[in-house]
């Protein structure tokens, strides 16, 4: 950027929740860096997720901030062109961008942050409603990332408006304020993975997703948590699927072939946070390169996925709708498609229960297909559980980490 020739202005795609060792604020470092470089009077407008942990360096040091609306993240491609929007008005100087931020005092769990469920679907609306209104460039809100001990962790509000600052400042807080009102809403009440499994073999309509929270894939963790599978088996639970990356055991199934019979140890392998490794024996039923094409536009567009030597385990059983299923991949990958099963000849409809390993972005592939979606809180290191850590940098008080209800 220092050798570049003088811009008319610049858009920084960022996600917003970086933290490095040396930089707790990674992203806002960012930016004051870029800003310091381009000088004070080139337009810079920054994008960010819609989990971002948004610092008030990143507020003081951009010409605008343009945020997701979705999440499962849909969006990208539309707030990208609204935000390249915004830098092409002030280029040409038809606008002049302010903007203010608000940071309510909540951890607002990542269980929540589905925009199709409320109460963030109201919240979001209330958004882009906002963004429609005279004046306003953009109505941001994002959820926070409760993974990061920083002290920007958290929800934040962001409006932008053409010049006029006490316009930023009133409808940032009245945004803020749905947030906080909401807050009772977003208690954390999930079940244990007993209870949920109980619950999942109560249940008549299927299949039901379990989702295993611990273990969100999505979110870095090490896609081989035990801890669902392990009740499964202990609950003498009939017609289920689980996905779970063993690279160890995809091959014991390879050197045996399909059609043999195999007993494994899987899971519980690359940590000691998800769990202990368990025993199943099963027919190699599937080996498969991994490969697959996702023909929806999911999670960013991409197309082209790959977990690696794919193995599928089919358990003893009486009838085809009892098969107790196992896919054990080489690589970790996230439930954001249903082709990474169709992929491999599974129906997962016809699946009683289905375990995933997430937290909200699998909802855009899983949902239409699910008779009935469990939240589990189980250990590993994506638990939404804030119970679960011991939080060190962050504000405090904030709601659900803390007694208050100012």
């Amino acid at each position: 950027l220092k050798n570049a020739p003088p811009l008319d202005g610049m858009l920084l795609a960022l996600h917003g929740a970086m933290v490095s060792e040396n930089y707790p604020d990674a992203d806002g470092e960012i930016v004051r860096r870029v800003r310091e470089t381009l000088g004070a009077d080139v337009p810079l407008v920054v994008t960010h997720d819609y989990h971002a942990n948004i610092s008030r360096q990143v507020i003081l040091n951009s010409t605008a901030l343009v945020i997701y609306k979705t999440n499962p993240h849909v969006d990208q491609r539309e707030r990208g062109l609204h935000a390249a929007g915004i830098l092409s008005r002030t280029i040409k100087g038809e606008v002049r961008p302010v903007q203010y931020i608000v940071k309510p005092p909540l951890l607002l769990n990542i269980i929540h942050h589905n925009t199709s469920a409320e109460p963030m679907r109201s919240i979001m609306e209330a958004a882009r409603e906002l963004e429609q209104q005279p004046g306003i460039l953009a109505a941001n809100v994002a959820a926070g990332f409760q993974y990061a001990d920083v002290a920007e962790m958290g929800p934040s509000v962001v409006v932008v408006t053409d010049g006029d600052e006490a316009l930023a400042q009133d409808e940032a807080y009245r945004l803020a304020s749905k947030l906080w009102n909401a807050r009772e809403q977003m208690a954390f009440k999930l079940p244990d993975a007993e209870r949920a499994v109980g619950i999942a073999l109560a249940e008549s309509s299927m299949p039901v997703l379990l989702v295993e929270t611990g273990d969100n894939i999505g979110g870095g963790s090490a896609g081989d948590a035990t801890f669902i599978l392990g009740e499964l088996l202990r609950q003498n639970a009939k017609g289920w699927l689980v996905v779970l990356s063993d690279p160890e055991a995809v091959q014991a199934c390879a050197q045996v072939g399909i059609g043999a019979t195999v007993t494994l140890n899987i899971g519980g392998k690359r940590d000691n946070l998800h769990g202990e490794p368990v025993s199943v024996t099963g027919r190699v039923k599937v080996l498969h390169d991994g490969k697959y094409i996702e023909t929806e536009t999911r999670h960013g567009g991409e197309r082209y996925r790959d977990q690696g030597l794919t193995a599928v385990l089919e358990m003893p059983h009486d009838t085809p709708e009892s098969a107790n299923v196992i896919v054990l991949t080489s690589l970790r990958e996230p439930p954001f498609s249903l082709n990474q099963l169709l992929s491999l000849g599974i129906q997962p409809q016809l699946k009683r229960i289905i375990v995933v390993k997430a937290a909200v972005a699998f909802r855009a592939a899983y949902e239409p297909i699910a008779g009935r979606i469990i939240e589990v809180d189980t250990p590993g290191l994506t638990a939404v559980n804030p119970a679960r850590f011991n939080y060190r940098h962050v504000r405090r008080p904030l709601w659900g980490l803390d007694d208050i209800n100012v």
